[in-house]
C-alpha cells in the first residue's frame, strides 16, 4: 500500500533502482541551526555512528574544482538555426530554458565554451548573452577577460548585452565590482528583488551563493537590482549602452515569471540602434478595490484529521486583509 493512489512503487524503490541515497530521521531543525550560525558548511554522510570524526582536509571540496569548465559545452552549437535575431550565447552551464526562451522570441543562438574568445566575433552578432553557471566566479578568468574586452570597445561596435546568475557576477567583475561569497546563499522560488529604474518589486526564483559587491563598480556603471531581503547586489546596469545583467532566474519553469519580461527587453535591443539604453516596461497599474459592505469568506478544512493548520492560516491571513481594507 502507497500513499498515493496511483504510485506504481514506493519512494525507497525507486531511489534504489536509481542509484540515490535516501536519509531519514535527520533532525533538520539540529541542523538549520549549525547552519544559521556557521554559514554554508562541508558534510559528509556516515552511516557508521561509532566512526571518528571525518578529516576535512583530505575530503573533496567541489567549490575548488572549476565546476565552469565541467558542465560547459565542449564545442559550438547553434540553436534556432535560421531565426532573424543572431545572438552569440557563452554557455557556463546554461539551462535549456534559457535556450527555449530565447529561440521562441525569434533569437538563432550561437552557444560557445565558456573561455571562447567571443570579444573579437562580435562583429557577427546582433548581442551577447552569458549564462548561470555553478561554483566561485573568480575562476573564470578568460570569460571575464573577454567581457571587459566586449563593454570597453568603441562606440562604433556597441552590442547588447545580457547576463544572468553568474553572467551577471562575471559581468560585475568585469567591470570593477568585486565577488564575495553570501554566507548562506539566495534560494528558492519566492525571492524580492528591487528594480531601481522603475521602482517596482518582483518575486524572483535564485539559486547562488555569491553576490557582487558594487562598492568599486566603474563610474559607467549603475545598481539595477537589489534583494529586498538582505540587501545584496541583484543585477547591474551600464550607464548609457544596452548592457544589463541579473542574478535572478527569469526563465525559471514553473516559475514565478514576474521578469521573463527581459528576454523580450534584450531581444528588442537587440534590434534597436546601440545608443538607446535599456528601458523596462512598466507592469499595469492594479485594479480598483471593489467596493463591498459584506463578503463571504468559504475556507477549506485539511484532506484528513490534523492537516488542516495551513488552511486555518491561510483563511485568518485573508480575513485579517479584509479588515485592514475595512471590511
Amino acid at each position: 500500500h502507497y500513499s498515493h493512489w496511483n504510485a506504481a512503487s514506493s519512494l525507497g524503490d525507486w531511489l534504489k533502482e536509481e542509484g540515490v541515497a535516501g536519509l531519514s530521521g535527520v533532525d533538520t531543525r539540529m541542523l538549520t541551526k549549525k547552519i544559521r550560525e556557521s554559514g554554508a558548511m562541508m558534510g559528509r554522510i556516515e552511516v557508521d555512528l561509532d566512526a571518528p570524526a571525518p578529516d576535512f582536509s583530505k575530503i573533496l571540496n567541489p567549490n575548488l574544482r572549476h565546476l565552469v569548465d565541467e558542465v560547459s559545452c565542449k564545442e559550438i552549437k547553434v540553436y534556432g538555426k535560421g531565426n532573424p535575431v543572431k545572438i552569440l550565447a557563452v554557455d557556463c552551464g546554461m539551462k535549456y530554458n534559457i535556450i527555449r526562451r530565447l529561440c521562441e522570441r525569434g533569437a538563432e543562438l550561437t552557444v560557445v565554451p565558456w573561455n571562447h574568445p567571443f570579444a573579437s566575433e562580435m562583429d557577427k552578432y546582433d548581442g551577447l548573452f552569458v549564462s548561470n553557471g555553478p561554483g566561485d566566479p573568480t575562476m573564470n578568468k578568460e570569460t571575464i577577460e573577454e567581457l571587459h574586452k566586449f563593454v570597453t570597445c568603441p562606440d562604433s561596435e556597441v552590442k547588447p548585452l545580457f547576463g544572468i546568475c553568474l553572467g551577471n557576477q562575471l559581468m560585475g567583475i568585469a567591470a570593477g565590482g568585486k565577488a564575495e561569497k553570501l554566507p548562506f546563499g539566495n534560494r528558492g522560488q519566492n525571492q524580492p528583488v528591487l528594480n531601481h529604474q522603475t521602482g517596482e518589486c518582483y518575486i524572483t526564483p535564485q539559486n547562488h551563493g555569491y553576490h557582487i559587491n558594487c562598492d568599486t563598480l566603474g563610474e559607467d556603471w549603475k545598481v539595477l537590482f537589489t534583494n529586498a531581503n538582505d540587501g545584496s547586489n541583484e543585477g547591474i546596469a551600464h550607464q548609457t549602452r544596452p548592457y544589463f545583467t541579473a542574478q535572478f532566474h527569469p526563465e525559471a519553469s514553473c516559475g514565478p515569471s514576474d521578469t521573463e519580461f527581459m528576454f523580450d527587453t534584450f531581444l528588442d535591443a537587440c534590434q534597436k540602434p546601440p545608443t538607446e539604453k535599456i528601458i523596462f516596461p512598466r507592469r499595469k497599474p492594479a485594479p480598483p478595490v471593489t467596493k463591498a459592505k459584506k463578503i463571504l469568506l468559504l475556507g477549506s478544512g485539511g484532506t484528513s484529521i490534523g492537516q488542516a493548520g495551513e488552511f486555518d492560516y491561510s483563511g485568518g491571513q485573508a480575513i485579517k486583509a479584509l479588515k485592514e481594507e475595512g471590511k
